[in-house]
């Protein structure tokens, strides 16, 4: 049997009704160079019987079901830590592999990258319909050197759209050398080990979109609102070694301050009273500022849920340029 090149590991948890189409994707196309590796994190559905259905049948596939919860960030670390393959493909539960994306991925592995970033096209929850052809807006295949002013535009290109884990594939030393334990609890370890410091050979971006975005399902929808307006702001900017303009393409430092955005996240239902009360009021000390806050907290929904998806309808039309982060705020899935 051939050494293994690529393992497919994906952390899980109570997805039962979408992982057995997700693995369906992958398993058709793997060869003796590829393994998949789930760790589920202590599911209470039938994920596990999924996943050993397709493992009864795959030789390839290994199936690790934890004793508790532990987060996602572990659990993806977890499967690393497991996986034997040169590289590892970080990838998600719900999602889909296009036919021809493990050919496209292996060949690019011969070619000793660190990082390699896979695009993406986004559609519908029921996949009927494309939202979005590529999620990283480039026409063909980006290398990108060590030196500071290419790994800045690395960030600039792509780091909006690595809050989105299913597109990351790394050599697993190079995830074994690198701090992860201290973005435990970020929602996006990925990205933490990506951005730390210079990664210790190129990067490439595939332009071709062979990753397929299931919308709208992802399992943190109660915590969008501290996810897209705190934790990856935050992360994002805590980078010391990329420049503020980088930073910006990927998300506004302090998003939470603008009332488009709060009124965006109203109107999807992911901004309440709660969350002013939780999260705005305490930084707030303008009573302007918290009149208007507050105002948005306690808008109606529906009308605004209406104009917002008009907005969104027409920005997916008019506006190639619109980022993850407008996505989400508009009511698209946040990233995994």
């Amino acid at each position: 049997m051939s050494a293994v090149r690529l393992s497919i590991c994906i952390a899980t948890l109570n997805r039962a009704a979408f992982i057995g189409e997700t693995l369906e994707s992958i398993v058709s196309q793997i060869t003796p160079e590829v393994e998949i590796v789930v760790v589920d994190g202590a599911s209470t559905d039938n994920t596990g019987e999924v996943v050993k259905g397709f493992a009864s049948r795959c030789p390839g596939l290994r199936y690790v079901r934890l004793d508790q919860k532990g987060g996602v960030d572990q659990d993806y670390c977890k499967a690393v830590e497991l996986a034997q393959g040169e590289y590892c493909w970080l990838f998600t539960d719900d999602d889909l592999l296009k036919p021809g994306a493990i050919a496209a991925v292996l060949a690019a592995t011969h070619r000793d990258y660190s990082l390699i970033v896979v695009n993406a096209e986004v559609r519908t929850g029921d996949l009927s319909v494309c939202l979005q052809a590529r999620r990283v807006r480039l026409v063909q295949d980006r290398i990108y050197a060590r030196t500071a002013p290419e790994r800045h535009q690395l960030m600039a290109d792509a780091g909006d759209y690595l809050s989105f884990i299913g597109g990351v594939v790394m050599k697993r030393a190079v995830w074994n050398q690198r701090e992860r334990v201290k973005y435990f609890g970020t929602v996006f370890i990925h990205a933490g080990v990506i951005f730390q410091s210079p990664l210790p050979s190129e990067a490439l971006v595939l332009a071709q979109p062979w990753v397929i975005i299931r919308y709208g399902n992802a399992q943190w929808v109660s915590r969008s609102f501290e996810i897209w307006m705190f934790k990856w702001p935050n992360l994002i900017w805590s980078f010391p070694d990329y420049p503020d303009w980088a930073k910006q393409r990927v998300v506004p430092r302090e998003p939470w301050c603008s009332p488009p955005r709060l009124l965006q996240s109203r109107a999807m239902g992911h901004y309440s009273l709660k969350e002013y009360r939780t999260w705005l009021e305490p930084r707030l000390t303008s009573p302007w500022s918290k009149a208007v806050l507050h105002a948005i907290a306690v808008a109606p929904i529906a009308p605004l849920n209406w104009l917002a998806r008009f907005a969104l309808r027409w920005v997916l039309r008019k506006v190639p340029s619109i980022t993850h982060s407008d996505l989400t705020a508009w009511g698209q899935k946040p990233a995994k």
